[in-house]
């Protein structure tokens, strides 16, 4: 074997232990994981940026359903499709339901809409976070898992010294290798976690602010009849008589 491949990767894996082999094969694992992660969140992000234009193209529509059918064909998986179709499907139900001498129908149509509204949020808040825990788990624990390589790669240094008898560079070359290597690769994994699950939850707490405003916006145009300081309004569907918004959407 000649000199530069003596302590290569492929030679530092086959002398080295089952410990040392589970925990390199767990920081694998971790990075395939975080890296699925940040490149199908990456293109949903990409994707909604896309959607940027729709709900003004919403407000821009004539009626209620061409107002629905134009979100569904611009942005069929967006947050802003769920929740304005969760709240036209909460004011439809209690349009005709008005006249039904039950206590179902005697809920206030605002707080009906209302919690449609929070549903949707709710659900779409659920969708934008999905997989952010794993990314911060993985960018809190992956440099522990590699010290935790480098501790074992040290000690196993110290063991070859004590059986040889000899702190020769030939002998503990190989193990001390595998320490910095599993400190090297611990924080391979770790970093672009940290750093995605930091860019993610910024831009939801941006997409969620945006989605706030748009339930507001849906909440008075359902309850009212127009948007909060619009100049025209989209046609609802069926009678909806106009009054103040009983509620707010928190």
């Amino acid at each position: 074997m000649d000199a530069q491949n003596a302590f290569g990767v492929a030679q530092l894996w086959a002398q080295s232990d089952l410990i040392t082999r589970s925990v390199a094969l767990l920081l694998v694992i971790m990075s395939v994981i975080s890296w699925y992660l940040i490149v199908t969140k990456g293109l949903r992000l990409i994707a909604n940026r896309r959607h940027a234009g729709a709900i003004e193209s919403f407000w821009q529509a004539a009626t209620l359903d061409e107002g629905l059918a134009g979100l569904h064909k611009r942005a069929k998986d967006a947050p802003c499709t769920r929740v304005a179709a969760q709240a036209a499907a909460a004011q439809a139900h209690c349009t005709r339901h008005a006249a039904d001498a039950t206590l179902g129908s005697t809920l206030d149509t605002g707080e009906f809409i209302t919690r449609a509204l929070r549903r949707g949020i709710a659900e779409s808040t659920a969708v934008l976070e999905r997989g952010l825990t794993v990314l911060a788990s993985i960018g809190s624990t992956a440099p522990f898992i590699g010290l935790f390589g480098t501790v074992w790669g040290i000690y196993h240094a110290l063991t070859t010294i004590s059986v040889t008898g000899a702190a020769s560079i030939d002998k503990v070359a190989g193990p001390v290798g595998e320490a910095l290597i599993m400190t090297a690769f611990g924080l391979f994994v770790a970093i672009p976690a940290v750093l995605a699950y930091n860019g993610f939850n910024r831009a939801n707490r941006v997409e969620l602010s945006e989605l706030d405003g748009f339930a507001h916006d849906l909440h008075a145009f359902f309850t009212t009849g127009a948007r909060v300081g619009a100049t025209a309004m989209v046609k609802p569907i069926g009678k909806n008589p106009a009054r103040p918004a009983a509620n707010e959407v928190a």
